[in-house]
This record gives structure tokens, C-alpha cells and sequence, in this order.
């Protein structure tokens, strides 16, 4: 299993057995692709905002948040975030450089990988 798909796995999981609302998970799952607008204002600007919301960084501090306060809404949080990484990431779609949106640390994506 790939790291990505474990990732995912592993939140689906933790997110199941705390017995938390799968509504809310569906609700908020794409949440950080709201990122994608940074795109509307160019191609650096878009992948800044974008890797800002797709970097195991920010759930990693929301899960320290969650263990020094004990507010479940912190474990909310960081478990769809962290699942919308790795499923993101096993589709592909890596971190960005400022070249494009087609061009991440995972390769190349999209109609463009072909040219």
C-alpha cells in the first residue's frame, strides 16, 4: 500500500472509531481545494495558497492543537484534512511549483503530461 492510500486509510479509520458524523466529513472534505482560487491570481500565487492547504503541516499542528486542548472539533479537523491529502496525493496530485498547476513533486499531471 502506498503511503498516500495509508494515509487516507488511517483517517477513514480514526474517523470511524471516534464515531464522528460522516455527514460532516463529506461536508467538509474538499474544503481545501478552495485553495485553488490563489489560481486567479497567478501561477505563483496559486501554488503558495495550494500547497499551504495540501501540506501534511497543517493537520500535523491542528492534531497538537487537538492533544493540548482535547476539543474533538481540532480531531475533526485534522482527520478530514489529513484523509483529503491522501487521497489527493494517490490521484496524483502532488505539491506545486510555480510553473503551473500541471507541475508538481509527484510529476507531471493532466492533458500536458503528454507534450
Amino acid at each position: 500500500m502506498s503511503p498516500c492510500l495509508a494515509v487516507l486509510t488511517l483517517a477513514l479509520y480514526f474517523y470511524h472509531s471516534v464515531g464522528f458524523n460522516w455527514a460532516t466529513f463529506f461536508i467538509f472534505f474538499l474544503v481545501p481545494d478552495l485553495s485553488l482560487l490563489g489560481y486567479i491570481f497567478g501561477n505563483k500565487v496559486g501554488a503558495t495558497t495550494y500547497n499551504s492547504a495540501h501540506s501534511y503541516i497543517g493537520p500535523v499542528i491542528v492534531f497538537a492543537l487537538f492533544v493540548h486542548s482535547a476539543n474533538e472539533l481540532w480531531q475533526i479537523i485534522g482527520l478530514v484534512w489529513a484523509a483529503h491529502i491522501g487521497f489527493d496525493r494517490a490521484l496524483g496530485y502532488g505539491l506545486k511549483y510555480g510553473k503551473g498547476f500541471c507541475n508538481t513533486h509527484l510529476g507531471t499531471i493532466g492533458t500536458k503530461r503528454d507534450r
